[in-house]
């Protein structure tokens, strides 16, 4: 999606259709963001295809790694890469990309049973 805004930017540049003051989709997303983007979210469908079989830990540690990932891009650029709509597809794109796994992303994210420590005796 950003990459198609980004061609179609430099296209309406080229034509001479779009005053170079108005362009800001290159500054906002660098090559060198996108590139890292997708290569986290690469190794997040890689991992995806190994969890036919994986216990709910599993998909945690799976979940886990792509969002410090997508925490360390972030991070690289100067703690705005990903602004608040970027988060939301971010995250939308992780939860589609569980469930087309098959991943019940409701039933993972239920609450467990309730454990209660008994109350100690001070009498």
């Amino acid at each position: 999606m950003r990459n198609a805004a980004l061609a179609e930017e430099a296209e309406e540049l080229a034509a001479g259709t779009l005053d170079p003051e108005c362009a800001c989709m290159a500054e906002l997303f660098p090559e060198d963001l996108l590139t890292a983007t997708d290569a986290v979210l690469d190794t997040f469908e890689t991992e995806l295809r190994c969890l036919a079989e994986a216990d709910d830990a599993q998909i945690f540690g799976v979940v886990e790694r792509v969002v410090l990932a997508l925490n360390a891009v972030n991070e690289a650029h100067n703690g705005s890469a990903y602004e608040t709509d970027e988060r939301e597809l971010l995250c939308d794109y992780i939860d589609r990309s569980l469930t087309e796994h098959g991943v019940d992303i409701v039933a993972l994210t239920a609450p467990g049973p309730t454990w209660t420590r008994p109350v100690p005796d001070h009498g």
